[in-house]
């Protein structure tokens, strides 16, 4: 898929789920309940045993039909042998410029993370195609990102950290182009409970909450 599609499909759908789990087999397990629920992008984070092996056979396992992501890069190094995995799209907790380079060379949608306005414009000006602003909660939630908007509205920002069916509307509605969805989606004791179906629930009533907050 072009990069350009890829762009697209995050801005359309609205989510972009972060997978952080204990083990391979519980990244796949959330994967396919993701899936299910209607959401074709996947972010696997790093943290995950055996992550760069996961975004492998996802990318065996579903070709176009997901769009696979990697997390908490940190350096492009890693960044390289996740995309040379099959990943698609790379994010990032924190700004790394060669981390943007990186992505470029590979034609890949890089996310770097940024918490202030010098770091959110540092980010842009160096070729994000969006950037992360984490952790958005502890920060002020949608307010901040509202008051980032106002000097910064060309910026398109996706906030993570602290997102949940409670302040989705209000994200949208503040400007978010798109979410970082961790926790609140893939729900520990579901994971650990193997209860898949409630993160396929869960898929479903945030895609539903951005679309309402869209007017759509």
């Amino acid at each position: 898929m072009e990069k350009r599609d890829i762009f697209n499909r995050m801005i359309e759908e609205g989510v972009i789920p972060v997978v952080r789990v204990s083990s391979a087999q519980e990244a796949i397990e959330v994967s396919d309940a993701i899936k299910a629920g209607g959401i074709s992008l996947i972010e696997i984070t790093m943290s995950v045993q055996g992550a760069i092996d996961v975004i492998k056979e996802l990318t065996r396992k579903y070709k176009d039909e997901i769009i696979m992501g990697a997390g908490t890069i940190l350096d492009p190094e890693t960044g390289r042998a996740a995309l040379l995995a099959g990943a698609q799209f790379i994010v990032s907790p924190t700004l790394n410029l060669d981390l943007i380079q990186l992505a470029h060379r590979y034609s890949a949608v890089v996310i770097p993370g940024a918490m202030t306005p010098t770091e959110i414009l540092t980010a842009w000006n160096a070729g994000a195609d969006m950037v992360k602003v984490f952790p958005a909660a502890q920060l002020g939630g949608p307010e901040y990102l509202k008051a980032i908007r106002g000097p910064l509205p060309q910026i398109l920002l996706v906030p993570t950290g602290g997102v949940n069916l409670q302040n989705v509307g209000a994200f949208i509605k503040a400007g978010a182009t798109a979410l970082g969805v961790g926790g609140e989606l893939v729900d520990k004791k579901a994971v650990k409970e193997k209860k898949f179906n409630v993160i396929t629930e869960n898929t479903r009533a945030f895609l539903k909450a951005i679309k309402e907050a869209r007017g759509k």
